[in-house]
């Protein structure tokens, strides 16, 4: 392998990574709809053609940005599923969603809060199911409207909670989360055993 061979083999992940380091930003910033791949090339002096050795499109810029965290909310809404209980089920939900925020704040922003990024949550049909899947959970403590009036404000106050900013401790910040998430659905605090 020549040494041009070796750096390319090494920095096309890097180059990847960036891409998408720099798309998140800009999708928080602007919003999803409101990037172009443009702007994701100028913010990192890269040209379009760079871009689309990586990504075609901006939405499988947008997937490969929310695959693993759709991964990672498909795993807590499975251990939540397997809990015994509407309570014990919501309640491992709201933990697992709040660590979620909490490791990973930016995808979790971009997942929840961006509405032109639900039209391509939409479009695959395994997440939305996934989806579904997580309001539910948080949905059965309260069943009816209600219920999802209030699942849906606890997913959005967590996402819109999990600043990645802050000054606060990661446990701090979870337990805080957690906390607002278990009063907003009327749950209890889990006994501890000793």
């Amino acid at each position: 392998m020549n040494a041009v061979a070796a750096v390319s083999t090494v920095s096309a992940p890097d180059t990847r990574q960036r891409l998408i380091d720099a798309a998140i930003a800009l999708f928080i910033r602007h919003s999803f709809a409101g990037t172009s791949l443009q702007m994701i090339a100028d913010e990192l002096g890269f040209t379009k053609a760079a871009i689309y050795h990586h990504f075609r499109t901006r939405e499988q810029l947008l997937t490969a940005i929310l695959e693993p965290i759709i991964d990672k909310v498909a795993a807590v809404v499975d251990d939540a599923e397997r809990q015994r209980g509407v309570h014990a089920r919501a309640e491992r939900m709201i933990n697992g969603y709040a660590r979620l925020a909490v490791e990973s704040p930016m995808l979790v922003s971009v997942l929840a809060a961006d509405p032109s990024v639900h039209t391509v949550l939409k479009a695959n049909r395994e997440w939305t199911h996934i989806i579904a899947r997580q309001m539910t959970l948080l949905a059965d403590v309260h069943p009816g409207p209600e219920g999802f009036i209030r699942a849906q404000f606890v997913f959005a106050g967590i996402a819109g909670s999990a600043d990645p900013k802050r000054e606060a401790d990661d446990d701090w910040l979870h337990s805080q989360l957690l906390d607002a998430g278990r009063r907003a659905l009327g749950l209890r605090t889990p006994r501890r055993i000793p």
